[in-house]
């Protein structure tokens, strides 16, 4: 291993070292389109000399509301390399959830699609207040009011690529590259801030960890607005050289077609991708032997499937992880020859060059073997939350230590098992839930007066949300009275993003309370489970 000091980079150097690395090797195939990476360096400069027609400074916010598409990654480094701050938007939220992160994070641009499964994102936007966003660009497809990708990168055309080159030059590794949104525990989604130098060491030493390579042919599930399909995606294949496959909306037999056609070697995702392969009928039918890298988590893992992983689909890694997204979305990891069982009973030890330790209440570290909140500082620590210095006062302390708010154990060799959740945040298909957030909500609905959420089990997806509601009014006739399971389900799909639409509803005459005056989650469980 070199011992020459570790030299940090940009996002516009990373592909442009790429491009001068692998040259004409393919680095997104996206259907018909093909692109090598000096193509992608080529498009990532065009992208960026509209951004700089288009008057963008350095540290303005550009959004993205998009599925898995390759425009999305050309949009985003374009930006990115001009110093333009990426806000990426879940695909899933509804328009009001979509306004909030916009005018939050005061995003100048908004770039999306026309339409993507039956739903029109542009139209979702019509009557919510934006007025930061100046320009709507839809990466696909036309919409009124907007303007197409296409005549866009053409607005560029009299900006010199020496323009790019020298705003480029301008950002150091500690320029903002990104803005993430994630929910608190008191419902107010949070932007959580990184800069360059610190995501890109951070996903050369996963890469690492994990052996991904530039012969690998990666199929990118997760979405690319959460960190596992943009900084464990999209990006570490650009760190690595390896061929980018996106994934527009998940079809399993399409996927196996996809791993046989293509060789797919690099297939991450949560445990009920893999569960889901093992028990299709037609498994055999397809060529998956070209398997060999399986980066996965967010819900619990059993021994048997790792072993199957191994065994029955061919994996030579399967490896698990660990992270929020204020730590650029890991810090601990599991190592390639770990045990079936380390890999199943936890989430790795710590990332080379981060710190992790688990702390009592007054912030003492614990005994190994001994339940503890998970605190992380390194590198990968967030700069801050976005316009909160409170929130972020509250979670990074003076020494530079991250508060996870969440409750492990480490054994003697440095491995977390992760116990619980401070914040009681719990995990749908691997989307991060908060109940406040979803509480606040139902709030909202005529003939609610009160509303508590938790997570429960569910096989398919790992956990749901299950609402607990107190009617608004007793009284034959009135909302309150007549309301029903059913209403509450369907009202909650026309106002929340999916994940998080509760799968039950529990009526009850009041919510048990504590004697600090908070609902008794631990009561409320009982009263769910009679």
């Amino acid at each position: 291993m070199s011992n020459a000091p570790y030299q940090a980079r940009t996002l516009p150097q990373v592909v442009a070292d790429a491009a001068a690395l692998y040259g004409e090797r393919i680095a997104i195939t996206d259907g018909e389109v093909n692109l090598s990476y000096t193509a992608l360096d080529e498009a990532r400069v065009q992208a960026a000399q509209a951004f700089l027609a288009a008057g963008l400074e350095v540290g303005d916010r550009v959004a993205i509301w998009a599925p898995n598409i390759y425009q999305w990654i050309i949009a985003a480094v374009g930006a990115q390399s001009v110093g333009g701050v990426l806000v990426p938007m879940n695909t899933r939220y509804k328009g009001a959830e979509a306004a909030y992160v916009l005018q939050s994070s005061g995003a100048r641009m908004l770039f999306t699609v026309a339409e993507f499964l039956g739903v029109s994102y542009p139209q979702m936007l019509a009557d919510q207040a934006i007025p930061d966003v100046k320009r709507v660009v839809t990466l696909t497809g036309d919409a009124a009011g907007c303007e197409n990708w296409e005549a866009f990168l053409a607005s560029g055309a009299a900006v010199s690529q020496e323009a790019v080159a020298t705003r480029a030059a301008q950002l150091t590794p500690d320029s903002t590259l990104d803005i993430l949104f994630t929910s608190g525990t008191t419902g107010n989604p949070k932007g959580v801030v990184t800069c360059h130098g610190q995501n890109i060491r951070t996903f050369e030493i996963w890469s690492s960890t994990i052996g991904l390579r530039s012969d690998d042919n990666y199929l990118i599930i997760s979405p690319f607005f959460h960190s596992f399909g943009y900084k464990a995606g999209w990006l570490a294949a650009i760190l690595c050289g390896a061929r980018i496959l996106p994934v527009l909306s998940f079809d399993l037999d399409a996927v196996m077609a996809q791993i046989e056609k293509e060789r797919v070697s690099m297939l991450p995702g949560p445990p009920t991708i893999y569960q889901s392969l093992l028990a299709h009928p037609r498994r055999k039918d397809y060529d998956l032997s070209s398997l060999r890298l399986s980066s996965t988590g967010a819900a619990p893992v059993p021994v048997e499937l790792v072993r199957q992983m191994r065994e029955d689909l061919g994996f030579d890694v399967v490896v698990t992880a660990y992270g929020l997204t204020e730590c650029c979305g890991v810090m601990t990891i599991c190592r390639p020859d770990d045990s079936a069982e380390i890999i199943s009973h936890s989430s790795g030890r710590a990332m080379d060059g981060i710190e992790v330790k688990l702390v009592d209440p007054e912030g003492n570290e614990v005994p190994r073997n001994s339940d503890g909140e998970i605190w992380c500082r390194g590198f990968n620590v967030m700069q801050h939350y976005f316009n909160q210095p409170e929130a972020t006062a509250d979670t990074i302390t003076a020494d530079g230590w991250l508060k996870t708010g969440d409750v492990g154990v480490m054994d003697d060799e440095g491995y977390v098992r992760i116990t619980g959740r401070i914040k009681e945040m719990f995990i749908v298909g691997g989307f991060n839930c908060y109940p406040a957030e979803i509480e606040n909500a139902l709030c909202d609905m005529p003939g609610v007066a009160r509303a508590a959420v938790m997570g429960v089990p569910d096989e398919r997806m790992g956990e749901v949300a299950r609402a607990y509601i107190v009617k608004a009014a007793d009284a034959p006739g009135t909302a309150g009275a007549d309301l029903t399971e059913e209403q509450v389900i369907a009202w909650s799909r026309e106002h929340m993003a999916n994940y998080k639409v509760p799968r039950s509803v529990v009526f009850l005459d009041e919510l048990p309370m504590n004697a600090g005056g908070k609902v008794d989650k631990a009561a409320l469980a009982a009263l769910g489970e009679e």
